[in-house]
């Protein structure tokens, strides 16, 4: 059995065990270099109420950093200044055994050692994901477009992309029926974390218990930065309520990063929910239907951007007037179970893209089909993880 599944299958009682001197194995685990200084002055940072929160964060990253880490963290547990501090883990991992010399307490000099250059790359390939919250989520939620013209369904998609992503750990903060004028200003106030009395005009609501209601804390950037769009497009645009386009690259261009940025070198998501164009996209028969490092201080300023727009420029998007539309229900249904499975960003859009795929709009199969796309500059792999605290 692999470290991770060991870790997994015994989790809970670890965690459980953990709780009883919380400071000690965070000590221990920052000693091992199994986490960097920023996420141990972090996580040593609690009232002792959030004790239990903290334990499973600290377990839950060590698990997403690899099997090497989960091995060296059993290797931790079964040390014996460890099990004399948690007599419960001599019996928990009595099965387990990934040490590779004899049990002994740590000496002052296996502290020093650096962590292999295999274990820095891997964590180096990863975005740092430590603030709390782990950013925004702003979602314009475009609806009313005049009488008969009102986009069904997408409160449905809203709310579902309020619920993943505050799962998530995210502040989840919502405009309605923006004009093009109004889309292009309320991004500019994200990008430059403006106070709250800039954002009243544009009647920010926030994510909580269950429901939106007014904000009441100005919003600030945290280590990534998510942007849902919701609204009528055509190619390479979407539409403010008063049917004006503003341009996908103009909105991505709003928060490229300057020298004082807070968001430069962070990651940047784009989910856009608008048609590309007035085709409708058929389907075809198919028997296949199942950098190297740089020491550089410098990045380019297009970097850490994913797009990921509901379907190929030229065509329509589909969206159930109750269930809400084809890509954003995929998006937030496949972070759901790829943020349990530590999946990145790019490997849930590529289910996404599949699930979206095999859809049918019609009963004549084939006649009509979406198919989403994704672009993304980012430099490294993005794995958003559920927030227990």
């Amino acid at each position: 059995m692999s470290a991770q599944d060991t870790l997994r299958r015994n989790k809970t009682a670890i965690q459980q065990t953990l709780c009883s001197d919380y400071m000690f194995i965070l000590n221990k685990v920052y000693e091992r270099n199994l986490i960097r200084p920023r996420d141990y002055t972090n996580l040593k940072s609690i009232n002792k109420e959030h004790v239990e929160g903290h334990v499973v964060e600290l377990v839950d990253k060590l698990m997403h950093k690899g099997e090497d880490y989960c091995k060296d963290f059993l290797n931790l547990l079964q040390t014996d200044d460890v099990q004399q501090t948690y007599p419960e883990l001599t019996s928990i991992l009595s099965d387990t055994s990934f040490l590779s010399k004899p049990v002994q307490a740590c000496s002052a000099d296996d502290n020093d050692v650096p962590p292999p250059e295999s274990k820095r790359r891997k964590e180096d390939q990863q975005y740092e994901l430590n603030s709390r919250p782990t950013g925004l989520c702003v979602i314009i939620n475009n609806k009313d477009f005049g009488p008969g013209k009102e986009r069904r369904g997408t409160d449905r998609d809203a709310e579902s992309l309020a619920k993943v992503f505050s799962w998530l750990g995210f502040r989840a903060l919502m405009c309605r029926d923006q004009t093009k004028d109004q889309m292009e200003r309320a991004l500019k106030c994200f990008s430059s974390q403006s106070e709250l009395a800039q954002l009243q005009e544009f009647d920010v609501e926030e994510w909580s218990d269950g429901a939106f209601a007014a904000l009441k804390e100005a919003p600030r950037h945290g280590d990534a930065f998510i942007c849902c769009i919701l609204s009528h497009g055509g190619k390479g645009v979407v539409f403010g309520v008063d049917q004006q386009p503003l341009s996908l690259k103009q909105i991505t261009g709003t928060f490229k990063p300057t020298a004082q940025s807070t968001l430069a070198g962070k990651p940047k998501v784009f989910l856009i929910q608008a048609c590309q164009g007035a085709q409708t996209q058929r389907g075809v028969l198919s028997e296949d239907l199942q950098a190297d490092d740089s020491c550089s201080p410098f990045i380019p300023e297009d970097a850490d951007v994913l797009v990921a727009v509901a379907t190929v420029e030229d065509h329509l998007s589909m969206r159930n007037i109750k269930e809400g539309s084809w890509f954003i229900q995929a998006v937030c249904q496949q972070l759901k179970e790829g943020c349990q499975r530590s999946e990145d960003i790019a490997t849930i859009l590529h289910h996404v893209n599949n699930e979206v795929g095999q859809k049918e709009g019609s009963r004549q199969p084939g006649a009509v089909k979406q198919m989403p796309e994704v672009r993304f500059t980012l430099r490294k792999r993005l794995v958003l993880s559920p927030r227990g605290d």
